[in-house]
């Protein structure tokens, strides 16, 4: 079976046929450093992960760049209240964002630019639209895109200009009494949008020159430059979250398209800017939107501290489909936890029996979890299969049906899904002295048949976070 994505571009599901394979330029609308990410944005990070370690599993050459947003609306306001300079601010943000990239066990993206060192590739896309009269100058010296101009225009010979590509929009009845200056909108709104914004007072330190005067780019801008500059005049793979397809996605298509590209490559080719889109749905938070006023709003460092793994966080958030809407709870993370030992549970006796045995992996379970993923990544039947190869297994393990050369082959098997599902093994754990002491008095009060002290330090034991199995070779501690 071939790999499948939906593609929100043409609504559709389709095969994925890279430009140039097996070399995939893929691109992820990543943070806006003002402040901690939160757990809905950490959705689509992951997500983006998923899709990355998918595609090289599969044998893809993938060139993932994911942008950092270092100047907009939100940041500026935070560096005037701070007193702070830009780059002092973003650093501590950027820095906490990639230790919670690196808890959550994704991989970092081979390029991560930030806006503040591409102004220059904004200004060339600005200086294109203006010299195809897609873009005029405010009477404040900012710069806007003009839609209706877009809509007129041809970017080749036969082939109008649409916008609303991504999501239907009625463009008469949605429009604003004027341009947007603002980086964020009304998403109802269908606005000529800012591509540079005039220096204003407020604005402190925080500009550039360009051939419109002193200012600073746009949101949207940000984005079609970086990724035109780094993958090229239209690439595959453009993944981010629902809420960012329109307007911020929407008006990436229309500024990039209409620009023809940085270097004209668009209309040369006669291809979009983005073969492929593809979106992930909103996370809820506890059954509502996510809300520090509700007392439902999430870091990644926020879970860490009551306790959990960034394991754990992951696999609730490739729990479900991307496509949709998801509810994350304190609940569902302890599911997870679970989820998370029995496999660990099962692959830890499979370890114990293989020994130094080496196989390669056996095939049932890696190629129905292939199949699974290659049909638009649908990790909830990837799940399905897993779980039921734990099952079995176990039933394998405690029939005495496999000898070390079949666990080594399940093992690796197991290695390889999770090469996919990027969770890892459990953290080693060393137990404390104070555990291990108990395990030697349970097992002293074992021979001398003092069973209700034995039974009563399996108590102390799950007091300190661990269990104790008895097994063939003796006593084993275990994390719960």
């Amino acid at each position: 079976m071939a790999l499948r994505f939906f593609n929100t571009l043409t609504r559709a599901t389709e095969e994925f046929a890279p430009i140039a394979a097996p070399a995939v330029g893929m691109y992820c609308c990543g943070p806006t450093v003002y402040d901690f990410g939160h757990i809905g944005n950490f959705r689509t990070f992951v997500f983006s992960d998923l899709v990355r370690r998918h595609l090289e599993f599969r044998g893809f050459a993938v060139n993932h760049v994911m942008n950092i947003t270092d100047v907009e609306d939100k940041i500026i306001r935070r560096v005037h209240e701070t007193g702070l300079d830009l780059r002092e601010y973003t650093r501590q943000y950027i820095d906490a964002f990639l230790q919670d990239l690196d808890a959550l066990g994704c991989r970092r993206p081979h390029q991560m630019p930030r806006a503040t060192d591409h102004i220059a590739a904004m200004l060339r896309l600005i200086a294109r639209l203006m010299e195809r009269g897609l873009a005029y100058r405010a009477a404040d010296g900012s710069v806007y895109f003009s839609i209706d101009k877009y809509r007129a225009a041809e970017r080749w010979p036969g082939c109008a200009c649409r916008y609303g590509q991504l999501v239907n929009l009625n463009l008469e009845e949605q429009r604003p009494a004027g341009p947007v200056k603002a980086d964020e909108y009304d998403k109802e709104h269908v606005a000529d949008f800012a591509l540079w914004k005039a220096r204003v007072p407020e604005d402190g330190g925080v500009f550039w020159e360009s051939p419109w005067g002193p200012g600073r780019p746009g949101w949207h801008i940000e984005c079609s430059a970086m990724s035109l500059e780094i993958l090229g005049d239209g690439f595959d793979l453009h993944v981010g979250g629902e809420d960012l397809a329109f307007p911020h996605h929407e008006d990436e298509i229309a500024q990039s398209e209409g620009a023809g590209g940085l270097a004209g490559g668009l209309w040369e080719a006669r291809r979009p800017f983005v073969k492929y889109w593809l979106h992930a749905a909103h996370l809820l938070v506890e059954g509502r939107k996510m809300s520090k006023s509700l007392g439902n709003y999430f870091t990644v460092r926020d879970l860490l501290a009551r306790g959990f793994t960034g394991r754990d966080v992951r696999q609730l958030l490739i729990s479900a489909h991307y496509r949709e809407t998801f509810n994350f709870t304190l609940d569902g993370l302890e599911g997870a936890r679970t989820a998370l030992a029995r496999i660990d549970e099962c692959t830890g006796k499979l370890r114990e029996l293989a020994g130094p045995a080496i196989a390669a992996p056996a095939p049932a379970l890696v190629e129905a979890f292939t199949a699974a993923l290659d049909d638009d990544l649908n990790v909830s039947k990837a799940w399905g299969v897993v779980f039921d190869w734990v099952r079995d297994t176990n039933r394998a393990l405690a029939g005495g049906e496999l000898d070390p050369t079949r666990a080594a082959a399940e093992l690796a098997a197991w290695g390889t899904v999770d090469g996919v599902l990027g969770l890892g093994g459990r953290p080693s754990a060393e137990a404390p002295a104070e555990a291990l002491a108990l395990v030697e008095a349970r097992t002293a009060a074992k021979k001398a048949k003092d069973f209700a002290r034995a039974d009563a330090i399996r108590g102390e034991l799950k007091a300190l976070g661990w269990t104790i199995e008895d097994t063939a070779k003796g006593p084993k501690l275990k994390r719960i």
